[in-house]
């Protein structure tokens, strides 16, 4: 995927946070570090963030879409 970072929203984040509970947000799709240190995360370490997300497809920001 070769996503234009500007395109999509700033943050995968869709406001049903696991991550106190789980490795991996089952909302976002992302770490808790990841999701602690978004706004520090150059644009470059963002795109790997949202490809991995969108590539694994587990996260409901990903399910919701497919509905």
């Amino acid at each position: 995927m070769a996503s234009n970072l500007h395109a999509l929203p700033d943050s995968p984040c869709i406001g049903v946070c696991s991550t106190l509970f789980d490795e991996i947000c089952k909302g976002c799709g992302r770490t808790a570090t990841e999701v602690s240190n978004w706004v520090f995360l150059s644009d470059a370490e963002k795109r790997v963030v949202w490809e991995r997300i969108e590539r694994e497809g587990t996260a409901m920001r990903f399910k919701n879409d497919k509905l």
